[in-house]
């Protein structure tokens, strides 16, 4: 996964970079709002409620880009620098060549197809430039937007695995030969 400078990636209307400090507002509210986080469970020491921990988790996730762990993207409009959702790869397999997507948007924004816009050219990131053979969601049973996206970019449920940290959550997976 060699990236010696993070990745900017850019759609019509979107343009995916890298997280600053800068960014700690936007993170504290995407991290605490109770409608973004309403599925999902995020242990003690991951939560973000105070400005320290939005700092602390800004930290964390540059340090760790650093070393290629994951791939965290800050959403921005091109029209505003604003962060108004993230989305990222992780949890990187080297075995099976899978990461792991996430993703989080602002209430504001959503339904407008900004998060599909950011889904395809994140995926396509992780196969063709990160070599990944497969690309993995874990979204709650009753999160119905997200399992509606999943769908609509070609995820399909895997029914044998389960979550072992969180037994609501459904896995999708989306191989490296569906790329269109």
């Amino acid at each position: 996964m060699a990236c010696s400078v993070f990745p900017i990636l850019k759609t019509d209307r979107l343009i995916l970079r890298d997280l600053t400090r800068d960014d700690w507002e936007e993170i504290l509210f995407l991290r605490s709002d109770p409608r973004i986080n309403s599925f999902i469970k995020r242990p003690p020491e991951r939560q973000t409620n105070t400005k320290d921990q939005a700092f602390e988790f800004i930290e964390r996730i540059n340090g760790e880009r650093n070393t290629h762990e994951w791939f965290y993207w800050c959403i921005t409009r091109k029209e505003d620098p604003t962060t108004i959702g993230t989305i990222c790869l992780w949890n990187f397999d080297a075995d099976s060549e899978t990461a792991e997507l996430g993703y989080d948007l602002n209430p504001e924004f959503q339904g407008q197809g900004l998060m599909s816009e950011a889904l395809e050219i994140v995926i396509k990131f992780g196969f063709r430039e990160l070599h990944k053979l497969q690309v993995e969601a874990f979204t709650h049973k009753h999160n119905i937007r997200s399992i509606r996206l999943l769908n609509r970019h070609g995820f399909k449920e895997n029914t044998v695995r389960k979550d072992p940290f969180n037994p609501d959550n459904r896995i999708f997976e989306r191989s490296k030969n569906e790329l269109a």
